[in-house]
């Protein structure tokens, strides 16, 4: 359909520079004249209907490619899939935010870190929501934990800390951090930590959670 188009319009585009050669040496060619503002508006309109394609050739698309994401998204997560499967219309679409964070809670009690990591991270990057987003973080701190990498973890839960500071999850991650310390060989460090949830937090479950982690160092 666009390459008739397109010929249309090379096929009328000829006609228009000879009627203008023809009408310099006639100038008094009131026909000819008549005849290049018609073909003007029919180019013009042509020009429209292979927009007026391409509008509805995008929107076709689109629409395929949401519903081959759709269905693939209720199927099992396969990690070897690339980041782009998982695309949702509308930023601020809660369904779409619990529907991912859903995914991403599964994959990590199947143990499958992988998917769990990519999950979460493009919560991170494409949405925002003040609920999701801080337990996406705790999450991913987790990942990192068990896998030993410790100052990403670390990084995770201080985004976390800082900035989601009234959340619930804030005193476990200031706990984790001491965890980290503790991991790392840092007695001193891990104590102050541990220290700071009991003092900042006595009625959350990281205090004697941390309680129990100085009885354990001494």
């Amino acid at each position: 359909m666009l390459k008739f188009f397109f010929n249309r319009l090379v096929f009328f585009s000829l006609f228009i520079f000879f009627p203008v050669l023809v009408s310099a040496q006639d100038s008094e060619s009131d026909i000819l004249f008549l005849k290049i503002q018609e073909l003007e508006i029919e180019i013009a309109n042509l020009r429209n209907d292979v927009e007026a394609q391409n509008y509805l050739i995008e929107k076709l698309i689109k629409e395929s490619v949401k519903k081959e994401e759709d269905i693939e998204l209720s199927d099992a997560i396969d990690s070897d899939i690339a980041d782009e499967v998982y695309r949702f219309d509308g930023i601020n679409d809660s369904q779409s935010i619990d529907e991912i964070y859903n995914e991403a809670i599964k994959a990590l009690g199947d143990e499958d870190y992988t998917s769990a990591q990519k999950l979460l991270t493009y919560l991170i990057n494409n949405f925002s929501d003040p609920e999701k987003l801080p337990l996406s973080l705790f999450w991913l701190g987790e990942i990192e934990f068990s896998s030993g990498n410790f100052d990403v973890s670390k990084s995770y839960y201080i985004q976390l800390i800082s900035s989601y500071e009234n959340h619930w999850r804030v005193p476990l991650a200031h706990k984790k951090i001491g965890d980290i310390f503790l991991k790392q060989g840092d007695i001193k460090m891990a104590k102050e930590k541990y220290r700071f949830v009991v003092r900042e937090f006595p009625n959350n479950p990281a205090s004697s959670m941390s309680l129990q982690s100085i009885e354990d160092m001494e």
